[in-house]
């Protein structure tokens, strides 16, 4: 399959030439290294060390510019010197590759209070960094809510398309049935009550949200995508959606993350510690209380983005794919325990002080 000089595993004749064409050395050993839920990530050993190359999907697969984003934002980091991330340092648009600095470390998958306060503070710099010159030519986030009115549009999109798939296919009468008598009334209601707080606070839950109150926001930030040094120090990766959003957005997306289990008292933290970086914005407080539930059941949707034929195939993409049956049902479990524990606690925010 490859040349003798080279060890590969699981890569093919293309990924590996146009990895020689990136490398900044002569590539000695290429294999797989993991995969997030998207993206095939290889390890390359060169003569002069190891880099990270990540393999995006395609355009056809994904509208979004993920690799575009990604090495973008990563480059703007390092120039203002959040170097907490990995560098990047070549990329091949045409294939969808890019090349990083390989990070050695664990996954923090047990965060405590030191943990917490890293990650705030690497967000407490990115916020820092929205009047420098340059953060004005990011884009926004991928799926940014910058309203209330947004995050229920979002909603609504999956909830139709999910209906479609339910309707489409055989033995998703269980998933037609929770949508319908479930789901759907707890959206409404809950949608309501927020429309409610947001009058109750004077602000319009259309409008999108000022320009001075909006973040940098390394969406789909969570300590499943931190690594852990051994020297201890800790590495954030993966920012293909990363921009300017609301950070009530970032904030709800930590805690309601199912990439990694974070207790109560570290949830509280994150929030304290949020609500001191945006102590200049008086409403992000209120936002956060009103627009969780929603953000929950944004996240009760994506879920289920497993039932996609579509986004499924970017699963196998990623990792070759597993029992689909199997994830399904394991994420329609998920999705149910999610929107009680939403639902039941709708009239009251469990984080604050």
């Amino acid at each position: 399959m490859t040349s003798s000089s080279v060890l590969a595993e699981e890569v093919t004749d293309d990924v590996l030439e146009r990895a020689r064409a990136l490398c900044p050395s002569a590539v000695r050993r290429i294999v797989r290294a993991g995969s997030g839920g998207n993206s095939r990530l290889y390890r390359v050993d060169c003569a002069d060390g190891t880099y990270a190359l990540k393999s995006y999907p395609s355009r056809a697969q994904d509208r979004r510019d993920r690799l575009g984003v990604e090495f973008q934002a990563l480059s703007f980091m390092h120039r203002h010197g959040v170097t907490d991330v990995p560098r990047a340092l070549a990329a091949d648009a045409q294939a969808g590759l890019g090349l990083y600095e390989w990070i050695d470390g664990e996954v923090v998958s047990n965060p405590g209070p030191a943990d917490a306060d890293a990650a705030t503070d690497f967000l407490a710099r990115l916020h820092a960094l929205r009047d420098a010159e340059d953060a004005r030519a990011l884009p926004l986030a991928s799926e940014a809510c910058l309203s209330g009115a947004e995050v229920v549009a979002q909603i609504d999109r999956r909830l139709v398309r999910l209906r479609e798939v339910a309707a489409a296919g055989e033995g998703d009468a269980e998933l037609a049935g929770f949508l319908r008598d479930r789901f759907a009334p707890a959206f409404a209601d809950l949608t309501a009550l927020a429309a409610e707080g947001y009058r109750h606070l004077g602000r319009s839950f259309d409008a999108p949200l000022e320009l001075v109150a909006r973040s940098l926001c390394p969406s789909d930030f969570g300590f499943h995508n931190a690594l852990r040094r051994p020297d201890g120090k800790t590495v954030y990766i993966d920012f293909e959606y990363f921009g300017w959003d609301d950070p009530v957005k970032l904030t709800a997306d930590l805690l309601f993350h199912p990439g990694t289990r974070v207790e109560p008292a570290i949830k509280r933290r994150l929030v304290a510690a949020s609500r001191a970086i945006h102590r200049d914005d008086p409403a992000f407080f209120g936002r956060l209380e009103l627009l969780y539930p929603l953000i929950g059941l944004r996240w009760c949707m994506i879920l289920l983005n497993e039932f996609l034929p579509e986004r499924w195939a970017h699963r196998v993409h990623a990792d070759g794919g597993r029992d689909w049956p199997q994830v399904k049902s394991r994420q329609f479990e998920r999705s149910q325990t999610l929107l009680d524990a939403i639902y039941n606690s709708r009239s009251r925010f469990p984080y604050g002080e």
